[in-house]
């Protein structure tokens, strides 16, 4: 008898872990891909010597990448290995305050109470207050679909809902971070972890402090090859069990049957028909049903949400070496609400944004010539809606250089040898995220967890979707949650 066959449609991540997750189970999987290589938005470029993590730049919860190698039976550490961080980030302000956030928590804490008017007793009361959220959320919104009655019949689920309360989501987090530290600039480093999901801290419920819990409870990490080494090691693994990837083959439409109950068929691609019994977008949610799936319903209001955030980066080769920086680097600006609001309410960029700077060569030394550093510098940006971009774009850059040149007291722009850029539009055009928004949907308000799409399809059976513009959201982790809540509801082939 024939092995069912499950078709996934993108290789980000969470299709990359769907295809195993897949595979383990007895299915013969295909991943079709539009672009010429994995990755998704977790990919990366090359130029003149230099290398960059073009997306994501950190690494937390590694448990979600090496349980798809225990699934099938193989050991991590054989595939892919990452080191964990001593230091988290270092923040800069521009009043001349200097943060290196250490994974010592005592020393961090210690840090923070001689430096500010906070003290170590407001960072306890603060990561104890994020590390109860996890508990309540993460086995009832992170880990299970809350799209299926059978997710809330669980006794951890009931304990949860009992305690809902605990996850402070009726008021803001910049509204909660404000009454947990004495020292603005405090409140400020710890309500930026709304960017982390493309959200605004002052509209974002305080749930989003779970997020905290992820690197100072169970740390931050750095793939020893760079974070496109998850994408390489998660490839190896999926072709050694079978998976085929098809790059530059674009998915044209998902094909099902019609009638009262419709059921995957499989899909179309350059007009040819590749049949399936399953079928998995890791494809934005938009495009999925605006582009593949124009035959039904289609789900108005959830497409009609406020997207996230988007980016503008700048991949720098810079000639030179900058002692005062580390791996993760954040230059804060002096007004926070105001650049928020200019992202949110006037869809632009603020003259004085907040600076990323991602360093990789500083712990990996061939990501850059000798006597030199790769710089991901990115800034928190509107999604598309037709904004004069290249205007924007060279405003910012300018804005940008004079903001890091004024705090570390050294000319920056002179350094810069190489350039390549990133904006929302070309986010969209390379990723198939929708308006360029990082994240899918925001989340802006105490009920969007439950306002993403779901992991399946009400309309079509054997229709699936995963990765960060649906449930449970986006970045790494959760993009990879996305595959196993989708693992959850299929059964193992019987042999």
């Amino acid at each position: 008898m024939p092995k069912p066959k499950a078709i996934v449609i993108g290789a980000g991540i969470a299709g990359i872990a769907s295809a195993i997750r897949f595979a383990v189970k007895g299915y013969t999987v295909d991943v079709f891909e539009a672009n010429a290589k994995p990755g998704g938005k977790l990919t990366e470029i090359s130029m003149n010597g230099f290398r960059f993590d073009a997306g994501p730049s950190l690494f937390t919860m590694p448990q979600y990448v090496d349980e798809l190698f225990k699934l099938a039976g193989k050991k991590p550490e054989d595939y892919f290995e990452y080191i964990k961080l001593k230091e988290i980030c270092r923040y800069f302000y521009e009043d001349g305050l200097r943060l290196n956030a250490s994974t010592d928590l005592n020393k961090f804490a210690q840090q923070i109470e001689e430096k500010t008017d906070s003290t170590t007793t407001e960072i306890e009361r603060f990561l104890n207050k994020s590390k109860t959220i996890y508990e309540v959320t993460h086995r009832v919104f992170l880990e299970r679909s809350l799209h299926k009655l059978k997710s809330y019949l669980h006794w951890d689920t009931l304990k949860s809902i009992f305690r809902f309360g605990q996850i402070d989501a009726f008021r803001t987090q910049a509204k909660a971070n404000q009454s947990f530290f004495k020292d603005d600039r405090i409140a400020q480093l710890f309500n930026r972890y709304a960017t982390y999901n493309g959200s605004n801290p002052y509209q974002a419920p305080a749930t989003l402090n779970v997020i905290p819990h992820f690197e100072y409870h169970f740390g931050a990490f750095l793939p020893k090859n760079g974070m496109y080494g998850i994408v390489t090691a998660l490839v190896k693994l999926a072709e050694e069990l079978g998976v085929k990837f098809h790059y530059n083959q674009k998915v044209e439409e998902i094909i099902h049957t019609n009638g009262n109950k419709p059921k995957i068929s499989g899909i179309k691609v350059n007009d040819k028909t590749h049949f399936a019994d399953a079928v998995i977008s890791n494809l934005d949610i938009w495009f999925t049903y605006k582009n593949l799936l124009k035959q039904i319903p289609q789900p108005q209001k959830l497409l009609n949400q406020e997207r996230s955030s988007s980016a503008l980066i700048f991949y720098w080769g810079m000639d030179g070496n900058y002692s005062d920086l580390g791996l993760h680097n954040i230059f804060f600006t002096a007004d926070y609400h105001k650049e928020f609001n200019s992202i949110w309410k006037d869809k632009t960029i603020a003259n004085d944004p907040t600076v990323y700077i991602n360093i990789t060569a500083k712990h990996i030394r061939g990501d850059a010539p000798l006597d030199s550093e790769n710089w991901f510098v990115m800034i928190n940006v509107p999604a598309n809606n037709n904004q004069n971009w290249d205007l924007l774009i060279k405003e910012a850059r300018v804005n940008i250089i004079k903001k890091i040149s004024r705090i570390l007291n050294r000319n920056i722009e002179k350094d810069i040898i190489s350039e390549q850029i990133l904006d929302p539009r070309s986010i969209e055009s390379k990723t198939g995220s929708y308006q360029g928004a990082l994240y899918g949907n925001s989340s802006n308000n105490q009920f969007s967890a439950f306002l993403r799409h779901s992991n399946f399809s009400s309309k079509v059976k054997n229709l699936y979707f995963c990765g960060g513009s649906v449930h449970p959201g986006g970045g790494i982790p959760l993009a990879l949650l996305s595959a196993k809540i989708i693992d959850d509801e299929i059964d193992a082939v019987v042999h």
